[in-house]
């Protein structure tokens, strides 16, 4: 269950407040797309991706921020809504958008196609953990600004501390920077998004393969 990463979670996570520009989907729901208790069902998908750790793995891997489609919605990071709801999926989950079916992500698509071999011996994570958007567009995605990302540095640092994992990879450059900024020596890796689903896929096999990460 990762106690340690969940009470940090609790205390630092949850009750941030969503601002004009940035969205805690552990906190807040909007009206016209999310349903009713959504926040409750976003955290509660977020313990059971943590109940699926027995012990801490070897490999943590960071993205910059959670997107529109993913964990936006889903509470999961770089997860889709659509696959917290397929019971082939190993973790399971609760829908929370309005949407009649439940939303799909790409990026997520991609990285759990490669990945999923290997879970739970890894841990996926956020540099920033709530969702930046454009002021007028709640449903836009806008690069996070570097004083964000750094307003959590020191839950990264928690996290990592909390789990001591063998190899840290930044998945895309900001992920990279986060990492590197709280003294992590991360490994690089192409995000999946915008035409790197092939870079990314040869970095993580090249990794798992060197790490023997087993499945």
């Amino acid at each position: 269950m990762l106690p340690a990463v969940w009470d940090l979670f609790e205390t630092h996570v949850f009750p941030a407040a969503s601002t004009g520009e940035l969205f805690n989907p552990y906190r807040d729901r909007r009206d016209d797309l999310d349903v009713p208790e959504a926040p409750t069902h976003r955290r509660d998908n977020l313990r059971r991706y943590l109940s699926c750790f027995d012990e801490p793995p070897r490999l943590f891997l960071l993205l910059e921020a959670p997107g529109p489609w993913g964990c936006r919605f889903s509470g999961v990071p770089v997860t889709s809504e659509s696959q917290l709801t397929d019971p082939d999926f190993p973790i399971g989950g609760t829908a929370t958008s309005q949407k009649d079916v439940p939303i799909t992500e790409y990026s997520a698509s991609i990285f759990w196609r490669v990945l999923q071999p290997h879970f739970p011996h890894f841990f996926v994570w956020n540099s920033l953990p709530l969702h930046p958007h454009d002021a007028d567009d709640p449903l836009s995605i806008r690069t996070p600004r570097r004083s964000e990302v750094r307003d959590w540095h020191d839950l990264l640092r928690g996290v990592l501390d909390a789990l001591d994992p063998d190899r840290t990879v930044g998945v895309g450059r900001k992920g990279e920077r986060a990492l590197d900024e709280v003294g992590a020596d991360p490994t690089y890796v192409r995000h999946p998004s915008q035409g790197g689903a092939n870079k990314f896929e040869a970095g993580m096999k090249s990794i798992v393969a060197e790490m023997d990460l087993g499945t």
